[in-house]
């Protein structure tokens, strides 16, 4: 294909899979559930953090996870008691335990009640032309509490060379201003234009075979070279072949 080819090929699958239809299949539904600002930042982090293996299975759990919550995560993060952290024993989706559970209500806390919230300290470290500086520096203030938590592998780092898709994903939820209804774009401080691609074994599998990526590892070198190619495609908006990129290689095996 040219590059003209290719990018009304893209464009094409983008309308296709950015649709609600999307909703009812991806984690993007769980903050979704709230209306609250807080709330839906909080229900989708946490979604997110959680989202690898099993799709049925990763909503499945993040909806046990707001259960827990009583359904209001951000009241429970902001006013739980050490003893309201007993409800979360129990709570599992594959390495990640109730332990990291408890310690990330910990540290949403600290965000919450120190640092001016989710979308303040992401918002205060972006670059000019992207965000991967920011999640390095959010994981940082994330765990100012609990340095040596074995949970802060749930976080990646792209400054330590990773793809770090979940939370890049996460940061698409609450940026992307989508005027399809699927991400909700209710953080208005960080340009969509900065967001990186959600980079996967299905996106990168797909991007290699349609030329947009060459490197074989699905790492922060590789999401920056993606990041490049749709950029060039939209500037504006590259992120939205996410939508693309995941539809062909989820549901259509390309």
């Amino acid at each position: 294909m040219t590059p003209s080819e290719l990018k009304d090929f893209l464009d094409e699958k983008v309308l296709q899979y950015n649709t609600l239809d999307f909703i009812e299949s991806d984690p993007v539904q769980i903050p979704h559930l709230f209306t609250q600002k807080e709330d839906i930042e909080i229900a989708g982090f946490l979604s997110a953090t959680i989202a690898w293996g099993n799709r049925k299975m990763i909503i499945k759990n993040s909806f046990k996870m707001m259960e827990l919550m009583g359904n209001s995560p951000y009241d429970f993060v902001l006013s739980h008691q050490e003893i309201d952290l007993n409800r979360l024993e129990n709570f599992v989706h594959r390495t990640f335990n109730s332990y990291d559970f408890q310690a990330f209500i910990k540290g949403l806390q600290h965000i919450y009640r120190h640092h001016g919230g989710l979308e303040s300290v992401f918002a205060k470290h972006q670059e000019a032309t992207s965000v991967q500086k920011s999640i390095h520096e959010f994981k940082k203030v994330f765990f100012e509490t609990t340095p040596l938590s074995r949970s802060q592998k749930h976080i990646s780092d792209p400054l330590n060379n990773s793809a770090a898709k979940r939370i890049n994903m996460y940061l698409r939820w609450m940026c992307r201003q989508d005027n399809k209804g699927v991400d909700l774009g209710i953080w208005k401080s960080i340009s969509p234009s900065k967001l990186s691609c959600p980079l996967d074994v299905h996106s990168g599998n797909v991007a290699r075979k349609l030329g947009l990526l060459s490197r074989k590892q699905n790492d922060a070198k590789a999401l920056n070279e993606l990041d490049t190619k749709l950029r060039a495609l939209d500037p504006v908006d590259p992120v939205k072949y996410d939508f693309a990129l995941f539809g062909l290689g989820v549901f259509e095996g390309f």
